[in-house]
Order: C-alpha cells, then sequence, then structure tokens
C-alpha cells in the first residue's frame, strides 16, 4: 500500500526523470517514464544488473506481515530479499540514496522479544552500515491512504475501513503520528533531495518534513 503510494508521488514530481519498479508482478499503472521489471527472484538480481544502473535513489517498500511466520522465515523474506537488493545497488550506483520502509516498534538493539521488531532493526541496521552515497530508515505508524491505495494483506484492508471513520479524530489527538501515502511519497523523496537530521525516522520525524 505504502509502496502504490510512493510510486503515484514519484510519478508526479515533474524533477523525477525515470521510474522503475521492481517486483514479483507489475504494478498495472501505465505512465511515460514508468518502466517496470516482474523478477520472480528477489534474491538475486545478477540477471538484471544491466537494468538497475543510473539511478540516483531507491525506496524499498516491499514488505510482509510476520502473522504466522516463524523467525526463519519472516528473515529469510525482510532481511534477505532487502539486503541482496540493497547489496546489488550499492555495488551498481555507489551515489544512490536508499530510503527502507521498516516500522514503528522496530528494534535497532537486535535483542528485544518480539520476533518481527528484531529482524526489522536488523535489517535497518545492516542498511545504514553499506556504503551508500545517504541511506535512512522510515518508521511509520498509522500510514493513511488517499489516492485508492490498497494493503495486499486482507485483515489491514478490513482493519482501514473499520477504523477509517475514526481518523480525523485521531489526527487530532496524535497529529504526528499519522502519515498519509501521499506525505510518506514526498517526504522520500524530500530526504534524496535535501537529506535528514537523522538516519532513523519515526513518524514525527517524517511528519516535519513534509506536513499535512
Amino acid at each position: 500500500m505504502i509502496g502504490q503510494g510512493v510510486l503515484r508521488e514519484c510519478l508526479l514530481d515533474a524533477d523525477v526523470a525515470r521510474v522503475l519498479t521492481i517486483g514479483r508482478t507489475a504494478t498495472g499503472v501505465q505512465h511515460a517514464k514508468l518502466q517496470e521489471i516482474a523478477h520472480p527472484d528477489m534474491w538475486n538480481y545478477a540477471a538484471i544488473e544491466d537494468r538497475l544502473r543510473g539511478f540516483d535513489a531507491c525506496f524499498f517498500c516491499l514488505g510482509v506481515t510476520s502473522a504466522g511466520m516463524s523467525e526463519a522465515d519472516y528473515t529469510r523474506v525482510t532481511y534477505g530479499i532487502t539486503i541482496a537488493a540493497a547489496e546489488t545497488l550499492c555495488q551498481l550506483n555507489p551515489a544512490m540514496t536508499f530510503v527502507f520502509v521498516s516500522g514503528a516498534g522496530a528494534d535497532s538493539s537486535e535483542q528485544g522479544r518480539l520476533m518481527w521488531a528484531r529482524v526489522k532493526g536488523k535489517t535497518e541496521n545492516a542498511i545504514i552500515r553499506l556504503p551508500f552515497k545517504a541511506s535512512y530508515v522510515f518508521r511509520p505508524g498509522v500510514v493513511q491512504p488517499m489516492h485508492g491505495e490498497r494493503s495486499r494483506t486482507a485483515a489491514y484492508r478490513v482493519l482501514y475501513t473499520i477504523t477509517k471513520p475514526l481518523v480525523p479524530w485521531i489526527r487530532r489527538l496524535w497529529p504526528n503520528q499519522i502519515l498519509t501515502t501521499e506525505q510518506f511519497g514526498r517526504a522520500m523523496l524530500f530526504v534524496v533531495r535535501h537529506g535528514a537530521p537523522k538516519r532513523v525516522l519515526e513518524s514525527a520525524d517524517i511528519n516535519a518534513l513534509v506536513p499535512a
């Protein structure tokens, strides 16, 4: 869902000349500056390396829920896919800015009780250690879809439907803890152009970059 919103903002931005998406399936979006690669093996990019050069930024928005997954399986997807892509891109585009979508509550100590938080924290730390021009971690809490974006997780779709009437009230009570997909995409573009005061940005930090 976040990836859909980020893609929309990239395509709308006049300063963005070219956008490439990589996923197991195409997004179905049609745009003059959009290219898509349907790539079945997300742990290995050797076959498409020649198409991954010449980019200024990567917005890594892939992710799965940890519900029902073992730590080994969740690590293989969350850590494995992310780092495989990041290491490849860092080698091909050392002047790139890499932005990783993590989650509120991620555990950078890698020692906490929550499995998903440890794995996210491990992934964050590995990204930050890579010698990109710059790298940032976005830790969103509540993200409000704005332009028809939909989560692929059925439970999340139900949750968004149920809580949608409450969003204005939540925003009044905790204005810095809710982001829109529109804000999210614009904030990613912002850090590529201008940087950010810290490497790991929570919802309030992202809101400060691009207010609603």
